[in-house]
C-alpha cells in the first residue's frame, strides 16, 4: 500500500487559519468516470429532457446502489463497498493522508450526499425559477475545539457558470446561527469553486457555504463527505517542518521590514478582507486557540495574542 501523503505544519496551518484545503485534480480520470456512471450523470443540453422532476432525478439516484446508505458513526474504513468508486475516492494516500492529518487514525462516517444543481433549462421545464443556495454554516450547535471534516469532491470540471460551490475563507471559527447568514449573498473576499476535474476540497466542518447559481447548460455535481474523529487531533501530521523556535515571540508592529508570510506567526495571524479591523482580530485569538489544540501545548502563542489577556497572577 502507497504511503500516506501527510499534511506538512504550514499546510496545517493554513487549515486552520482559512478553514479549507484544495487539491486540484488529484482524482484520476478514470476514477472521475466510473463514478459519474455510478450515478447515472447527465452532462448537456440534450439531456435536458430526461429531466421531467427534479426531485425525482434526485431521488432515484438515491434509491441506486451507487450511493450507498451508511448508518451515521460507521467507521469510514466500512462505509462504501471495497470495489467501489467511492471506496477508490476514500482510499486515495492523498485522501487518506490528510484526513490523518486533520482527524487522526479510524475516522468516523457522519454523513454524505449528492448535490446536484440543475441548469436553468430543468427549472424552466417543470415551471420553477432557478436560484443559487443560502449561504449558511453546517455547525451550528458544535462550538467544540475538535473538528470534522468534510469533503467536497468535484467529479467534472466546474465552469464559472455551472453555480462551483462558494465559501467564505476564514470564517470556519464564527460560530453563528445557520439561517442567520442566508440573506448574505456576496462577501467581501468569498471563493467561487471553478476547477478541473478530480478536485478536492477539504473543509473545516464551519465554514459559511452554499451552493451557486447554475446558468450553464450543464449539470453540475458535487459529493461531500463528513467525517467525525475518535481520537484527540494532536500531532497528525508530518511534523519535520515545524521551526524549532516557533514558540518564541518576535516583534510586533513596530518591525524591520514586513514579516515573512510563511512563518507560521503570520499564517496565523493573516486577516481575511471580510475581517473587520478591530474585531476581526477575535479570529486570530480561535486560530491559536485551534493550534494549541493540534499542537497539544497550551502555552504556544502567536504574536502575544493570547497571552496578553493571559497574564493574569
Amino acid at each position: 500500500m502507497p504511503s500516506l501523503e501527510l499534511l506538512n505544519s504550514t499546510q496545517m496551518a493554513r487549515f486552520v487559519a482559512r478553514g479549507f484545503l484544495r487539491f486540484d485534480a488529484v482524482v484520476p480520470d478514470a476514477l472521475n468516470q466510473k463514478f459519474l456512471a455510478d450515478i447515472g450523470s447527465l452532462y448537456g443540453a440534450e439531456d435536458h429532457e430526461a429531466v421531467h422532476d427534479i426531485r425525482q432525478h434526485h431521488q432515484a439516484i438515491m434509491r441506486s446502489s451507487a450511493i450507498p446508505v451508511v448508518n451515521a458513526g460507521t467507521p469510514l474504513a466500512e462505509a462504501y463497498p471495497p470495489d467501489s468508486a467511492l471506496s477508490e475516492l476514500v482510499n486515495l494516500p492523498l485522501v487518506q493522508g490528510v484526513l490523518q492529518s486533520l482527524l487522526g487514525e479510524n475516522p468516523t462516517f457522519d454523513h454524505h450526499f449528492l448535490h446536484v444543481t440543475f441548469p436553468p433549462a430543468c427549472y424552466e421545464a417543470i415551471g420553477k425559477r432557478s436560484t443559487s443556495q443560502p449561504t449558511h454554516q453546517d455547525s451550528t450547535i458544535d462550538p467544540r475545539r475538535a473538528f470534522d471534516v468534510q469533503i467536497m469532491y468535484f467529479p467534472h470540471e466546474v465552469t464559472s457558470a455551472m453555480g462551483g460551490t462558494r465559501f467564505l475563507p476564514g470564517s470556519h471559527l464564527r460560530i453563528v446561527s445557520e439561517a442567520s447568514i442566508g440573506r448574505y449573498q456576496n462577501l467581501c473576499g468569498q471563493e467561487h469553486v471553478v476547477c478541473p476535474a478530480g478536485t478536492v476540497f477539504f473543509l473545516h466542518h464551519g465554514i459559511w457555504h452554499g451552493g451557486g447559481h447554475n446558468t450553464s447548460d450543464e449539470v453540475r455535481y458535487m459529493f461531500k463527505i463528513r467525517l467525525c474523529p475518535t481520537v484527540r487531533q494532536s500531532r497528525k501530521w508530518d511534523l519535520s517542518d515545524l521551526p524549532n523556535d516557533h514558540f518564541e515571540q518576535r516583534p510586533i508592529f513596530w518591525t524591520e521590514g514586513e514579516p515573512d508570510e510563511n512563518h507560521l506567526h503570520s499564517i496565523l495571524t493573516s486577516g481575511e478582507p471580510w475581517y473587520e479591523y478591530d474585531t476581526g482580530r477575535l479570529e486570530y485569538l480561535n486560530r491559536i486557540r485551534l493550534w494549541r489544540y493540534l499542537l497539544g501545548d497550551e502555552s504556544f502563542d502567536a504574536d502575544y495574542w493570547l497571552t496578553r489577556i493571559e497574564n493574569e497572577h
